[in-house]
C-alpha cells in the first residue's frame, strides 16, 4: 500500500485516535475488489480529522460519491469552509500565524486564551469559526479537541516554538478531495438513509473508554456511552440488511480486563479482529504504547 505522504490531500486537524496509522489494517478489511466496482459510495458518520476520508478518496479513484457527518458543529463547519471557501480561510489563518508566531511565549498563551474565548462565543462566520478551530488545534495541548459539559472548548495552552498555523497545500489538496463530498452535521443514523447494495461505510466513533481516566471521548457535550455503543451495533445490523458493507474500528477492552467481552458479544454476528495500534495521547508518558484495537467488518474476504 501506497504510504499517506505520497498523498497531497490528508488531514487539516489532529485528532485524537486518528486513524493514519491504521490505514494499513484498515485496507484489509475492504472488499478486495474494490478498486474494480463502478459508483461505489462512501459513508463516513464519524469523520472525525478524515484520515480514512482523504486517504481512501485517493487511493480508489473510482469511489465517486463520498458522505461524511460528525455531531461536532464546528468541525463540520470547516469541512464546508474548506470545500467552499478555501482562499478566504487561507486568507485568514494567515494574518491570525502573523499575528502569533511575532509573540512571545507569555504573549501567545494571552493570545491563545483570547482566541478561545472567541471561538466559545459561538458568534463567529463561518470562516472565523473554521480559522479558529484550526489555530486552537495546532497551539493547544496536544490538539486535543475536548468540550465540557456546556459545550465549550477547554484545552490548555501549548507551548510548541514553531507551530504551522496555515498549511496552504494541505488545505488546497483537501477542498479539491471535498468537491466530491457531501458534508452532514448530526446523528450518525441520518446516514443510514444512504445504505443499500455498492455502498461502503466506515465507522470510527468515540472509542469506549478502557479507564475512567483514558475517556478521550468528549468531542459533543452529550458523550457517547455503552447504551450509544449499542445503537451503533443496531444501526450497523440495519444498513447489512440493506446490503452496505461496512468495517468499524473501536477500543478493546481486553487490554485491561481479559473477561471483557463487550464487543465480542455485542457484535458477535459480524466479524472481529484485533490489530496493533500506538496509544498516542494520554496524560501519563507510562501510558504510551502499543495496545490491541478491534475492527468489525461484514466485508467476506476479511483476513
Amino acid at each position: 500500500m501506497k504510504k499517506l505522504y505520497t498523498y497531497p490531500a490528508k488531514p487539516f486537524v489532529k485528532w485524537v485516535g486518528g486513524k493514519t496509522q491504521l490505514l494499513d489494517d484498515i485496507k484489509k478489511f475492504l472488499p478486495s475488489d474494490l478498486s474494480q466496482r463502478n459508483d461505489v459510495t462512501y459513508i463516513e458518520p464519524f469523520v472525525g480529522g478524515g484520515a480514512v476520508l482523504f486517504w481512501i478518496l485517493q487511493e480508489y479513484p473510482n469511489i465517486t460519491k463520498a458522505i461524511i457527518n460528525d455531531i461536532n458543529e464546528e468541525l463540520i463547519c470547516t469541512y464546508r469552509v474548506i470545500k467552499s471557501d478555501v482562499e478566504n480561510l487561507i486568507l485568514e489563518l494567515t494574518r491570525i500565524q502573523t499575528e502569533y508566531l511575532a509573540l512571545d511565549n507569555v504573549e501567545r498563551k494571552n493570545y491563545f486564551l483570547f482566541q478561545r474565548n472567541r471561538f466559545n462565543e459561538k458568534n463567529n462566520s463561518d470562516v472565523k469559526t473554521a480559522a479558529l478551530l484550526i489555530f486552537l488545534n495546532r497551539t493547544c495541548f496536544n490538539g486535543l479537541y475536548r468540550v465540557n459539559s456546556k459545550g465549550k472548548f477547554n484545552v490548555p495552552y501549548g507551548k510548541y516554538t514553531n507551530p504551522k498555523i496555515c498549511d496552504e497545500e494541505t488545505l488546497r489538496a483537501d477542498s479539491a478531495i471535498l468537491q466530491r463530498v457531501e458534508v452532514l452535521c448530526g446523528d450518525f443514523a441520518q446516514t443510514g438513509k444512504y445504505a443499500g447494495d455498492n455502498v461502503l461505510y466506515y465507522f470510527d466513533p468515540p472509542y469506549r473508554p478502557l479507564t475512567e481516566t483514558s475517556a478521550f471521548t468528549s468531542y459533543a457535550k452529550n458523550g457517547f456511552d455503552d447504551a450509544e455503543q449499542m445503537r451503533l451495533c443496531n444501526f450497523c445490523e440495519q444498513i447489512a440488511k440493506h446490503k452496505s458493507l461496512f468495517v468499524a474500528s473501536n477500543s478493546d477492552p481486553q487490554n485491561v480486563d481479559n473477561e471483557d467481552y463487550f464487543f465480542d458479544h455485542l457484535y458477535k454476528r459480524f466479524s472481529i479482529k484485533r490489530v496493533s495500534a500506538a496509544r498516542m495521547i494520554n496524560s501519563k508518558g507510562s501510558g504510551r504504547g502499543t495496545i490491541s484495537e478491534i475492527m468489525i467488518s461484514n466485508v467476506a474476504n476479511v483476513y
